[in-house]
């Protein structure tokens, strides 16, 4: 089995794809005002890299990064978007491969903080989270408290930012 997980153009036929199909995957478990996923178009944005994993070739799973910058009252992180792997591909440890090629993108930016929202029906991928050493926290950034949201961060050794 060769996996290779690399920088794609989220607008390709296989980043739509994915996109599109984790779509499907939540829309039906949340309603749309708790539902923070980015689409192609904020995806293609500068600061957002787009990753996809793929197996032999096949378009498996995705996953992004957003790098934003230190505001006034938050420091500089990277906030995890996008994270899905098709059903025919779960189980090879897929997940935790994107996962950390995103973590390592942060820290190669010199960021400190890695962060993500997720839904609370998302088992696995709270379990792929916590079992990452990411830790829950408060709503950050423009997500609202609601009881549908769990919030993560991850501190990186090496990075920058007095949360480091």
């Amino acid at each position: 089995m060769n996996v290779t997980i690399e920088i794609e153009a989220p607008d390709s036929p296989d980043g739509r794809a994915l996109v599109s199909e984790l779509d499907a995957v939540l829309n039906p478990l949340y309603a749309p005002e708790n539902r923070h996923g980015y689409d192609i178009a904020r995806l293609m944005r500068p600061g957002v890299e787009f990753l996809v994993a793929r197996v032999d070739g096949a378009a498996a799973g995705c996953g992004a990064v957003h790098h934003l910058p230190a505001t006034g009252s938050d420091v500089a992180y990277g906030e995890v978007k996008r994270m899905f792997v098709r059903p025919a591909f779960r189980g090879l440890g897929l997940g935790r491969r994107i996962l950390d090629r995103l973590v390592d993108r942060v820290r190669q930016s010199g960021v400190g903080v890695v962060r993500l929202e997720t839904g609370v029906h998302q088992h696995e991928a709270i379990g792929l989270y916590e079992s990452a050493g990411f830790r829950e926290i408060p709503p950050f950034g423009s997500y609202p408290g609601a009881d549908v949201s769990r919030c993560y961060e991850l501190k990186l050794e090496g990075g920058t930012g007095p949360d480091a």
